[in-house]
């Protein structure tokens, strides 16, 4: 069998995977967040936390509620590892620095998950688990939440409540993430993930480093936030050591952002709203896998930086899944791809993040892009662009501007400043447009909270893991906090009804223009960097 016929099998299972679980979870997640009910374990929880969980918050209570809660774990997870060397299984691996602790803990609690270390000669199993693999939990339980609360902006009226952040936390990792996380750890240890926690086996003479993995794999690809615990990601075989769990670790990387589409229908009383969105995620994450996978199986070294386990089919699929939501795991060298290659999985982050888009990131995102497209379309007819029977009035396309332009600021700027830096140049491997490539996607993957590098620039200076924390957390704050505004201006208003000069959003018509609205927004903003970068490259 050819490796195309055995990639395309491999795209067909995927897709009738996701296809199969879509209806199912998706209407699972809507209960989730619509019960009113409240389970014995999460009355515990709130009794503890002193938290009323019938009550509920106005947009800014909840934002502060995210900001609040983000911000305590990144100070206790700093200062874990800052005392790594006093805690049980560390190895004597000693304390992480200072840069490097600041760096790590914004990046796992932005849902980034951004290494700029070696995980098996730094970090220490306790680390990892109460520190980490937590934060894998809860940033993915805080992005549904955050989705969730934009969802309740369009389905209330005349209201200034969107929820209760600390219930939506809770349920979101309680019913939703713990479950499934236990469900597929079991699955992938029976398929040869490891599960140990010694700190290395002997191999002939050669101590080889393990880990807890498998526990940390689901949650690492469930929650898209790409950790790894072992250097090699997800092409190390303690990670990955075969075709069945590669699928299964994609599926799981688009599990949720997938599905969420349905629960947007569901919420808002429409499924072919979902659809809508659905379609456009869809189509423009099967233009990119397209790209990359001819542009890598054309190129002059087609296997390089790819794990031989796995070839170009699997390796592309890999790269657009990882780098169409907001996970940093790889399964190939990205820094290896080719110009155009590579070009395409950096376009795939600079999309703004929902094709589909991170657990909750995607949903919120897509919706926010949705709102600029009617505000277009509006102005293109000359009446109030309305969306959903909400009018998009000036708070509501301000909140959606800055969320949009929040990502691009962060980026070009942390680049721009990165690019002119004299001390900043010996951290590349490789000048000219490549080297700019790099500098483009380390700060594309931070603002954009994915997580990936092309590998190929080292960023363990005071800049790099100062900049790059910032820009990973300005990424991740600055639009909640504009969605949440977003959600509060809608839930406020009364909805109004259809008119015939109503555009309709369930057609091809609307999904064209938020297609393009997201494309064309990408272009304008990132086509004369790119074009010193990655397309400078592939034309050389």
């Amino acid at each position: 069998m050819s490796s195309t016929v055995a990639g395309l099998l491999q795209v067909g299972l995927l897709v009738a995977a996701l296809a199969a679980a879509y209806r199912p979870f998706g209407d699972y997640l809507a209960r989730v967040y619509t019960r009113t009910t409240h389970s014995r374990v999460e009355r515990v929880i709130y009794r503890l936390a002193r938290v009323n969980p019938d009550s509920e918050q106005r947009w800014g209570t909840y934002a502060l509620g995210v900001l609040g809660f983000s911000f305590v774990g990144i100070a206790l997870l700093y200062v874990l590892q800052r005392v790594q060397s006093v805690l049980p299984f560390a190895y004597d691996r000693g304390n992480v620095p200072p840069g490097m602790a600041f760096n790590t803990a914004v990046s796992f609690v932005t849902n980034t998950n951004w290494q700029s270390y070696v995980p098996e000669t730094v970090m220490g199993h306790t680390v990892q688990l109460i520190g980490l693999t937590v934060q894998n939990f809860v940033s993915a339980a805080v992005g549904m939440a955050v989705a969730i609360a934009v969802v309740r902006g369009f389905t209330r009226q005349a209201t200034d409540r969107l929820g209760n952040f600390w219930v939506d936390l809770v349920r979101g990792t309680i019913r939703v993430l713990l479950p499934v996380a236990f469900v597929f750890a079991v699955v992938l240890v029976a398929l040869g993930v490891a599960m140990s926690f010694r700190s290395g086996v002997d191999v002939d003479g050669q101590t080889v480093a393990i880990a807890p993995v498998a526990s940390q794999e689901v949650i690492k690809e469930l929650g898209t936030n790409g950790g790894g615990v072992l250097n090699a990601n997800s092409a190390h075989p303690f990670e990955n050591p075969n075709g069945w769990t590669n699928l299964i670790e994609i599926f799981l990387i688009l599990l949720i952002p997938v599905s969420m589409t349905r629960t947007f229908g569901t919420l808002v009383g429409d499924r072919r709203q979902g659809y809508v969105l659905l379609s456009v995620m869809g189509a423009l994450w099967t233009a990119m896998l397209a790209v990359i996978w001819v542009a890598e199986a054309n190129g002059l070294r087609p296997l390089e930086g790819k794990e031989l386990r796995f070839g170009i089919p699997s390796s592309a699929l890999f790269a657009n899944a990882t780098t169409g939501t907001s996970t940093g795991a790889v399964n190939a060298m990205h820094d290896s791809f080719t110009g155009l290659g590579g070009g395409a999985a950096l376009l795939n982050m600079l999309f703004g993040e929902m094709t589909p888009g991170g657990v909750g990131t995607g949903l919120y995102s897509i919706l926010v892009m949705a709102v600029i497209a009617m505000f277009l379309a509006g102005l293109m007819v000359g009446r109030t662009p309305e969306y959903l029977g909400k009018k998009l009035g000036r708070r509501e396309v301000t909140a959606a501007a800055v969320s949009i332009l929040a990502m691009p600021t962060v980026l070009l700027l942390g680049a721009g400043i990165a690019a002119v830096l004299p001390g900043t140049q010996g951290a590349l491997n490789n000048p000219g447009a490549h080297g700019l490539s790099e500098i483009l996607y380390a700060y594309a993957s931070a603002s954009n909270n994915n997580g990936s590098a092309f590998a190929g620039i080292t960023v363990t200076s005071d800049w790099f893991q100062a900049s790059l924390g910032v820009c990973m957390a300005l990424g991740r704050f600055v639009p909640i906090v504009a969605v949440l505004c977003l959600a509060g201006a809608l839930a406020a208003q009364k909805k109004v009804p259809a008119t015939a000069g109503t555009l309709p959003t369930t057609g091809p018509l609307f999904a064209s223009l938020l297609a393009g609205s997201v494309v064309l927004v990408a272009a304008l903003t990132f086509v004369p960097a790119l074009a010193l970068g990655p397309i400078a490259e592939a034309l050389l």
